[in-house]
């Protein structure tokens, strides 16, 4: 027996009344956010993973949280490797205004809608969010339509990703995962600019770069992200020796330091407190670095 035929649950204008209806409150109720498409540098073809990631581009959108009372997830857990933040967060977008403003501005955007892994930069609690599951069928079907999607986020780790988006706080990120501090001789005619890569060349022709996070004139410190050698083999850079840059007059290393900045991470207390019955002279236990 057939539904009846005077009543139809699909009238464009009762939809389009319900989807405006639906961004005004997400205009009125929600928050403005960053939200960052992933850009897949060098997929692994056998584990389906994307190692280093780049976030080039972010588009400011309205998002409504739907976590009311907090962030949920497991919260703040202690455990014997130290302090773990399980945030979790879901955000609701229109459908409508994602097309409008991430899939329609963005021109390296293919997909159209939200993909796991792009992540939601939150200024109201100064925190990035993971998309781990799009949920685009709920509410389900009201008016035999979609309006928006539901993305349920956990709180991003800091990686190696590069981020250059040029929204200063947002590229900040890439110097709270690893870095490399180099303390270099003075040379104020020419500091180095962040953004820009300084390379080391080694006896053997091997190279290794990084590219400025932050730079200090003041202790000639600079911090360097996405550190690593063209020829896959490990390599640290040595005190003594000159690096440079296109735009920057070469300097000499005065001393290096590894760091890994996430602001749980107790890496350096564990090494201090492992300093007496563990041997750290040995810069890569778990490999036989090549010769420099």
């Amino acid at each position: 027996m057939a539904t009846n035929p005077y009543f139809s649950h699909r009238v464009r204008s009762e939809q389009h009344l319900y989807e405006d209806i639906t961004i005004e409150s997400l205009k009125m109720y929600g928050t403005d956010v960053y939200y960052l498409p992933r850009d897949i540098v060098n997929k692994d073809r056998i584990f389906g993973a994307d190692v280093v990631s780049r976030f080039n581009s972010s588009h400011i959108i309205e998002m409504y949280i739907e976590n009311v009372d907090g962030f949920d997830g497991e919260g703040d857990l202690f455990s014997k490797f130290g302090i773990e933040i399980r945030d979790q967060a879901t955000f609701i977008v229109a459908r409508r205004r994602w097309n409008q403003t991430v899939g329609y501005d963005d021109n390296e955007v293919t997909s159209e809608r939200p993909l796991e892994g792009d992540l939601i930069y939150l200024p109201l609690s100064n925190s990035m969010f993971q998309i781990m599951h799009v949920e685009h069928e709920q509410p389900f079907y009201q008016l035999s339509n979609l309006p928006m999607y539901k993305m349920r986020c956990e709180l991003y780790e800091p990686n190696d990703d590069d981020f250059d988006t040029g929204i200063p706080v947002i590229d900040g990120m890439e110097s709270k995962g690893y870095t490399v501090d180099l303390t270099l001789t003075p040379n104020p005619l020419r500091p180095f600019i962040v953004g820009e890569t300084v390379t080391q060349t080694f006896a053997n022709g091997n190279t290794l770069s990084g590219e400025v996070a932050a730079y200090d004139g003041d202790t000639n410190i600079v911090r360097l992200a996405h550190v690593g050698s063209p020829s896959g083999n490990y390599h640290e850079f040595i005190p003594g020796e000159i690096i440079g840059s296109f735009s920057s007059y070469e300097r000499t290393i005065i001393s290096t330091d590894e760091t890994f900045n996430q602001a749980t991470a107790q890496n350096d207390d564990f090494q201090q407190e492992s300093a007496d019955f563990l041997d750290f002279s040995e810069s890569n236990p778990f490999g036989e670095p090549e010769n420099n």
